[in-house]
């Protein structure tokens, strides 16, 4: 039995906050969704993982709280040569990985870890590439790090040095995000010996705040403080996430006490706990943006026309009041409005039904039949898909084009939608992992990421479009970097592989007794600052 079956056995939150100490203090957070996994690499479906993510593993470079600049981690501090080609990572000493019931470290972090974070995704002959059978890394695709890092060398113990093919402007900020998190080169060996691989995945160890103790799916993940941990200590002994996938349910434990704090609310909830004086709303613009993904390579989304024209026939200022009651702004960009290089000078696509369908007509378009796929979850930038789609099936049929809605439990979306030959379209979103617009435009839609393991889910290949990516990135000047990512969201305009649909208002309810919570532009949820007053 591996060490993830016998920690399934774990009881309920409340069984687990019960076996505490009396004196210690239990922070429970109300989180949306069961993870994938814990492996810190696959995945990119959002807060249930990140919070998790950051709670065990650190990276070289971290987000400072509450903002996108870069401070130092697991990097103590770094060089860069003046050609941009070298990134020296000099690493911090006397780190220690979390220890398990069934592994206990023989020494301290060091080099040989990054090194294996990094290139056990960057090669698929790596041994630890595909421990888990269909494994695929999202991000280290979409972001071409295999095609960008040449070689990353082993100075010392606690030096490493990344040589870049090209100059890459973003570089420090993908290094910073969950994907590269770091983890235990020698706890993959002794896995490997015991022939417990696929614990990398269901037992994490990091050198994070908090240790992992235990998780029933669907129910329940339990954390501990990190007693030897190399930064700040954590002001809560025990962290439980209460997993709970209704709002409404999420929160009346709130209001009962049975958790600390919640994502997600129902936007219709917002008042109820404006007016509640024992809970507290924290609130801000989101760097994100929801949309509508079409399979660009099926006809007839193959024609640039024919996506238009259903742009055209949404009428996303309802969509606006009846599934965010207001609470966000219509999308007309990729990348939301908090972002630099946006484009406020691009005109979005008018609500107008009649001239859809002469559009249509014209792409000789007639008794068009397609696929509506709405996530079965909440996140920051939907909050309700399957109602969104309800209201494209309906605006869809005013100008004759007949809509399926269609929807999986929340991995089997995730995975189906990179599926070639998907039919139709596919609602989806985007929170911002590190502040810069190559976190949106080339994750999301350059031709890297519209192949296997990418998160391209509209297929949209346009070289133009990825030529002037390629060229933002390569440029340290950030004059020219705006202008870039100006040009390139023209392009996508014109184009139309989606339709942007909204950005919404970022809402953390919690009891009034949570101090030290500080919300991240980038949608992260970090407990190592929080604490419970009396």
């Amino acid at each position: 039995m591996s060490l993830f079956s016998t920690r399934m056995l774990a009881a309920s939150a409340f069984a687990l906050m019960a076996a505490a100490p009396l004196h210690a203090k239990t922070f429970v957070y109300c989180s949306e969704g069961s993870p994938e996994g814990f492996d810190a690499a696959p995945y990119t479906a959002g807060t249930t993982f990140d919070a998790s993510g950051h709670a065990v593993y650190n990276r070289l470079v971290q987000f400072k709280p509450g903002t996108t600049e870069i401070e130092p981690a697991l990097a103590e501090s770094w060089d860069v040569s003046e050609d941009g080609l070298e990134y020296t990572f000099h690493l911090r000493q006397g780190v220690r990985f979390h220890s398990n019931d069934k592994f206990t470290p023989s020494r301290d972090f060091n080099a040989d870890d990054v090194i294996f974070t990094f290139e056990r995704q960057a090669s698929a002959d790596h041994p630890w590439h595909e421990y888990i059978p269909g494994i695929t890394y999202e991000y280290y695709s979409s972001m071409e790090m295999d095609k960008l890092i040449k070689s990353i060398e082993k100075v010392d113990d606690h030096t490493v040095k990344f040589t870049l093919n090209q100059p890459e402007a973003p570089f420090l900020a993908n290094v910073a995000m969950p994907f590269v998190s770091i983890v235990s080169k020698e706890y993959a060996d002794a896995l490997d010996a015991a022939g417990t691989r696929e614990d990398l995945n269901n037992a994490p160890i990091g050198t994070g705040p908090f240790k992992f103790v235990a998780y029933q799916k669907d129910a329940v993940i339990r954390y501990q403080k990190n007693a030897d941990y190399w930064g700040e200590a954590p002001k809560i002994d025990d962290l439980v996430f209460a997993i709970t996938p209704d709002a409404s349910v999420r929160l009346q434990k709130l209001k009962a006490g049975e958790c600390h704090l919640m994502p997600y609310p129902a936007p219709a909830d917002l008042d109820e706990i404006r007016a509640d004086p024992n809970l507290k709303l924290d609130e801000q613009p989101g760097l994100n943006v929801g949309y509508l993904a079409y399979n660009t390579t099926v006809a007839p989304f193959d024609n640039p026309q024919v996506r238009k024209a259903l742009n055209m026939a949404m009428d996303k200022p309802a969509l606006i009041d009846a599934v965010y009651q207001g609470n966000a702004e219509v999308a007309k960009n990729p990348i939301p409005p908090t972002m630099w290089s946006y484009n406020d000078a691009i005109e979005d696509d008018k609500y107008d039904p009649e001239a859809a369908k002469a559009m249509l007509e014209e792409a000789g378009v007639k008794d068009l039949t397609m696929e509506v796929w709405a996530m079965p979850v909440q996140r920051p930038y939907m909050p309700n898909a399957r109602r969104t789609a309800e209201m494209i099936q309906s605006d869809f049929a005013k100008v004759g084009v007949k809509v399926e809605i269609v929807s999986y439990e929340w991995g089997e979306y995730l995975k189906k939608s990179m599926e070639e030959g998907r039919k139709g379209a596919v609602i989806l979103g985007w929170t911002g992992d590190n502040g810069d617009p190559d976190n949106f435009l080339s994750v999301l839609l350059s031709c890297a990421a519209a192949t296997p393991g990418g998160a391209n889910r509209a297929f949209w290949c346009n070289q133009e479009f990825s030529d002037l990516l390629a060229k933002a990135k390569a440029t340290s000047d950030h004059d020219e970097r705006v202008k870039l990512y100006e040009e390139a969201q023209v392009i996508f305009k014109r184009e139309a592989p989606w339709a942007t649909l909204a950005h919404s208002t970022q809402y953390v309810p919690m009891a009034k007794n949570v101090t030290g919570f500080v919300q991240s532009p980038l949608g992260d949820y970090v407990f190592d600052t929080v604490d419970l007053t009396e």
